[in-house]
């Protein structure tokens, strides 16, 4: 087997908190450790010089050591959760579910957050110095240039954001539940296709990317976050949070919802919800108009309403159908 790709990877380095912990064929699996969780990353030779890795990760926070292998480009798609990355100017944005970013990993070290203490997703990785070559042997009739890609996506290295897109979906989507029997050549057959739709895109029409925060409306935002979610026994208005903050009202909005998916009463009154679950299966000695009043309602029955809202069910009968499990 030609192990040139896991090679020059190893290489360059992806930090001394990554460590293989599996490897099978064409196939190894990393693991990332951190305080706050890990991640682990399934990767697998694809072509020469060409990788296809799954992400999937569980922590809030961690710090990439990652070293750039002279790569032509790399395409990262988002299922679900969500990814915070800087770019060259030090600003902020947000990978959500459906998001597709094509760059040249040069702005790659450093700290990464997640702003939902997880993201799942898949990488595609083409090096340099051998992906094109193998592209050109391996599937001839594919009239794509890597180097033009990657001119036409990143000029001045910068990264490319593309909201979601409905064929770019469907492609990942179909990769996400590859055929196991036929994996390796399946992942060749939809990169050659990805690469195809890449090359059909126009890219000035897609000038509305999503859009960059100064670093320090969200390092404000992510405070607000740390204050209202440790004080759930208190509703806070935005009004309040803006005076507390320093950040006008419309741009905590609207950065807060960029940060966390959601708009501040939205995100939180779920928040509580999935607390008031645990609350309800750890607690039980709580009554539900206890749980209520130490998540700021003042109401049983609106607390129960909002309940059955975000989780499906009453407290009640969430409760006892834990109690029968």
């Amino acid at each position: 087997m030609n192990h040139d790709i896991f090679e020059t990877l190893d290489q360059a380095g992806f930090g001394s908190n990554v460590h293989e912990v599996a490897a099978d064929g064409e196939c190894r699996v990393l693991r990332l450790d951190d305080e706050s969780g890990d991640g682990f990353m399934t990767m697998y030779r694809v072509f020469d010089g060409i990788y296809l890795m799954y992400n999937d990760f569980h922590l809030h926070s961690c710090t990439s050591e990652y070293q750039n292998a002279d790569t032509v480009l790399c395409i990262d798609h988002c299922r679900e959760g969500r990814i915070e990355h800087e770019n060259s100017l030090g600003e902020r944005y947000y990978m959500e579910a459906g998001d597709l970013r094509i760059d040249r990993r040069v702005h790659h070290e450093g700290k990464v957050v997640l702003p939902l203490s997880h993201y799942h997703g898949i990488t595609i990785g083409f090096l340099q110095r051998t992906a094109q070559d193998s592209l050109r042997r391996e599937i001839p009739f594919l009239s794509v240039d890597l180097d033009m890609l990657g001119e036409k996506f990143c000029p001045d290295n910068k990264e490319f954001l593309l909201r979601t897109n409905e064929s770019m979906n469907i492609v990942f989507s179909q990769l996400y539940h590859a055929p196991k029997k036929c994996r390796i050549d399946y992942f060749r057959v939809k990169i050659a296709e990805l690469l195809l739709l890449l090359s059909d895109i126009d890219t000035s029409a897609y000038s509305e990317q999503r859009q960059y925060f100064p670093a320090s409306q969200t390092a404000k935002v992510k405070e607000i976050h740390a204050l209202i979610t440790s004080r759930l026994e208190k509703t806070f208005t935005v009004e309040e949070l803006s005076d507390i903050s320093g950040v006008p009202p419309t741009s905590l909005r609207k950065v807060f919802k960029a940060v966390y998916g959601a708009p501040v009463y939205q995100y939180l009154k779920a928040y509580k919800m999935k607390a008031a679950a645990e609350m309800l299966i750890s607690e039980r000695s709580l009554n539900i108009a206890d749980i209520a009043q130490r998540l700021g309602y003042d109401n049983a029955s609106k607390f129960s309403a909002a309940f059955r809202d975000i989780m499906g069910v009453t407290p009640q009968n969430y409760r006892s159908r834990q109690e029968e499990m």
